[in-house]
């Protein structure tokens, strides 16, 4: 209801204003051709009768582009919207010619010695000299309208899908929260219970303490898309220190990031699936030490940021399309946030190791 008062509002206001200018360009013109051609009138009622002689069509105006919209019920056949457009055409015709007939009749404005006219025989006269220029018009004002309400309705359907695009990024950020808490959850509960079985009691109240911060920042954490890349290292740190305390020193860390880059945003719990992924297909499948390394590089406006592992290779029928639940979400939400724009990219290293990354668009916080 308030938007539909607030658009009849614009429509009246864009009428108005349209209508004016054409008129003053018309009574303008008018004017000054006449004077230049050395006639002899009353400029100023002249002036005044031309400008005004388009108030009917400017009143008209929203009518019929209402008409042009959604005919009247009852009109449901191609003929018989024509036939209704053809009768307020005519109306408008029939009631503009009487306006201006009446004005010269009452202002004179072309400064005839005698009377100006009967009123009758200047009504039929502009009536039927400007019937076919009034049909021209009236078509103008209608294709005028069909086209604005396809720009309206391109803009509401991209405002919509924009909204849409935005509610799946945000699902998408969502189940990745809620992917992240059980299985590390598990694994953690796991690991603490082996050192309060080795009586590591000092270390099992350090990993139950990191454990704590470290799920308070994935479920109370701010909620939003896109966050610092030196927030999402901050927070990668305290899932790294709890896996640590798991793979002790069978877990070795490595961070190629320059200083300048920091600043630059990146999908929020982005990093976190990654280096999951790394440790899972990496380090677990290691008995002795192993090695992640997060790096970041900008190369023609974009940010690269890659974490690479030097675990064994993925054998050569492997199909990027079969990664897990958390690299999946990673690629559908980079495809929601940037289209395109965007890519994940997982292959080996040599002479071993996998290397994930993704790239998106430099932007900085």
């Amino acid at each position: 209801m308030g938007m539909t008062i607030v658009s009849q509002r614009q429509t009246w206001w864009w009428t108005a204003a349209l209508w004016s200018c054409a008129a003053l360009f018309y009574a303008t013109e008018t004017v000054f051709g006449m004077r230049a051609e050395g006639m002899r009138h009353a400029w100023s009622l002249l002036f005044l009768t031309d400008f005004l002689h388009w108030l009917p069509w400017a009143l008209a105006t929203p009518i019929v582009l209402q008409l042009g919209r959604r005919p009247p019920p009852g009109t449901k056949t191609r003929w018989t919207v024509w036939l209704m457009h053809a009768a307020v055409v005519t109306v408008i015709q029939a009631i503009s010619s009487a306006w201006r007939a009446g004005m010269l009749v009452l202002l004179n404005p072309y400064a005839n010695p005698g009377r100006p006219g009967q009123f009758q025989t200047l009504w039929f006269s502009s009536f039927y000299s400007g019937l076919f220029g009034a049909m021209l018009l009236y078509a103008m004002i209608v294709a005028a309208g069909h086209i604005l309400e396809d720009r309206q309705r391109l803009a509401r359907q991209e405002m919509e899908a924009a909204r849409l695009n935005e509610q799946l990024s945000q699902a998408h950020y969502e189940a990745l929260r809620r992917q992240i808490e059980p299985h590390f959850l598990f694994n953690s509960l796991n690991s603490i219970a082996g050192l309060v079985r080795e009586n590591r009691n000092d270390a099992a109240v350090t990993m139950i303490a990191r454990l704590s911060d470290f799920l308070r920042r994935v479920i109370d954490g701010p909620n939003r898309q896109m966050a610092p890349l030196g927030e999402e290292m901050a927070f990668l740190e305290q899932y790294l220190e709890i896996q640590k305390v798991r793979f002790a020193e069978r877990l070795q860390l490595r961070v190629d990031i320059p200083n300048e880059m920091l600043s630059d945003l990146v999908p929020t719990l982005m990093l976190q699936p990654m280096v999951e992924n790394a440790i899972k297909h990496g380090i677990g499948k290691r008995a002795q030490a192993g090695a992640i390394r997060i790096s970041a590089s900008r190369d023609h406006g974009m940010l690269t940021i890659g974490v690479e592992n030097d675990g064994p290779r993925l054998p050569d029928d492997w199909d990027s399309g079969r990664s897990g639940v958390g690299l999946a979400i990673v690629r559908a939400r980079l495809r929601s946030l940037y289209g395109s724009d965007s890519g994940l990219s997982v292959r080996n290293r040599e002479p071993s190791g996998v290397e994930v990354s993704i790239s998106v668009p430099v932007h900085q916080s």
